[in-house]
């Protein structure tokens, strides 16, 4: 029997030569690619894209199968600097690695910070509450993780916009497909800063992470800087970027499913599981990469060693297979095994602080900013970027006090 050809796409996954419209609602493509073609290869780009829940589910934990490292080879330098972090690592050297800033992130960690990410949303949002109207990212989803990710890391607070925007190149990064001379010359300044403050807490260790990061050892080696590099530059994406749009696409989903609001106020309990839905519902990370080891089978295809997958979480999150009604937006969602962290060794480290901020977050707006709604006749626009998904603002108003 003759093997069965790859099944191609009626386009690429992610076009962003589309209209904006879906940019921002690609869910009814990836509900067309789950039906028609759920594991397909792209030729432009070489890649296998899988959209299907158990098929996602098991490219992200089947690491012995389905590898994280990718790799360092883009010119931008951002290759080089995740290649040796959590996120691009296998094990044993995953494990190894994990260990040492798993204590940073465990939740009795992470609850002894809910004080201050309270103060600080309560002094942000002293800001705006008596104007009645707010781009809601600016105002407040974009600074709060800022400011939290980098008090652990102890970057001071006058380089923390620096740090936001080197965030920033990163993420659209991932929409450019390859780096431009600013995104080079970003990269390069951020590697420098990041050097430089390695050095700095070398001789002058603090209280902070990268402090205790240059502290641990590891079998009685201590990590290298290309290691300390990565921690860096995977703490800067993934302590803010994700976080702004969780809260960011909370705002959005809760403003789009009238009543929502006001059963929070009345039962804040449902909070928890509220977010759990937002995370399944607007995933702020649409879709991850990994490597096949060996020839694999996934769905009906069979997969040749060495292929880039290209595993889409926000897809996932919306199989019919797995969830009841998947396009709708339920609070009441029980059972809520969504993908939107990630699955298996590579979960997301910080989804515990992604969490309680969040949790925060919104029991603040619901006290502060009642009749919270969007502002009419606003034009949302995703940010720059195919996997990281979010608004560049969020547009809202309320009845001020």
């Amino acid at each position: 029997m003759e093997p069965k050809s790859p099944r191609r796409a009626e386009r690429p996954a992610m076009d962003f030569s589309a209209s904006p419209e879906y940019q921002l609602n690609p869910f009814p493509y990836y509900e067309r690619m789950r039906e028609t073609a759920p594991v397909y290869y792209d030729e432009q780009s070489g890649s296998w894209h899988v959209f299907r829940y158990d098929d996602v589910q098991r490219a992200l934990s089947e690491y012995a199968t389905f590898s994280s490292h990718m790799g360092g080879d883009d010119a931008s330098g951002t290759g080089q600097l995740f290649s040796l972090s959590l996120i691009a690592t296998d094990p044993p050297r995953h494990r190894q690695l994990r260990s040492l800033v798993t204590q940073a992130f465990t939740p009795k960690a992470v609850d002894a910070l809910a004080p201050r990410i309270a103060g600080l949303t309560d002094e942000l949002l002293e800001g705006i509450a008596d104007r009645g109207s707010a781009d809601l990212i600016k105002a407040l989803a974009y600074p709060l993780p800022v400011i939290v990710i980098s008090e652990l890391m102890g970057i001071p607070a006058q380089d923390r916009e620096r740090f936001k925007r080197w965030s920033d190149v990163i993420v659209s990064q991932t929409r450019a497909g390859s780096a431009s001379e600013d995104h080079t010359a970003a990269n390069m300044e951020m590697t420098e800063y990041f050097l430089a403050l390695i050095d700095e807490r070398r001789s002058r260790p603090g209280q902070d992470l990268i402090s205790t990061l240059l502290a641990a050892e590891i079998d009685g080696q201590k990590l290298t800087v290309p290691e300390l590099l990565g921690f860096c530059a995977l703490l800067l994406v993934a302590g803010n970027e994700t976080t702004t749009n969780l809260i960011g696409n909370a705002v959005l989903c809760l403003a789009e499913n009238p009543g929502t609001m006001e059963r929070l106020l009345r039962e804040p309990a449902l909070i928890p599981q509220t977010i759990e839905e937002v995370l399944r519902f607007r995933s702020p990370v649409q879709s991850m990469y990994r490597l096949t080891v060996a020839e694999t089978t996934l769905g009906d295809e069979v997969i040749p060693a060495g292929a880039p997958i290209v595993a889409w979480i926000g897809s996932a999150n919306r199989d019919e297979r797995q969830f009841q009604r998947p396009a709708e937006f339920d609070v009441d969602r029980g059972h809520n095994r969504h993908l939107a962290f990630g699955h298996g060794i590579h979960f997301c480290l910080g989804a515990p602080l992604a969490r309680l901020e969040a949790r925060i977050v919104l029991e603040a707006l619901l006290a502060r900013l009642p009749g919270l709604s969007l502002e009419q006749g606003v034009h949302l626009e995703r940010m720059d970027s195919t996997i990281v998904y979010g608004v560049k603002a969020l547009l809202v108003s309320w009845q001020p006090a």
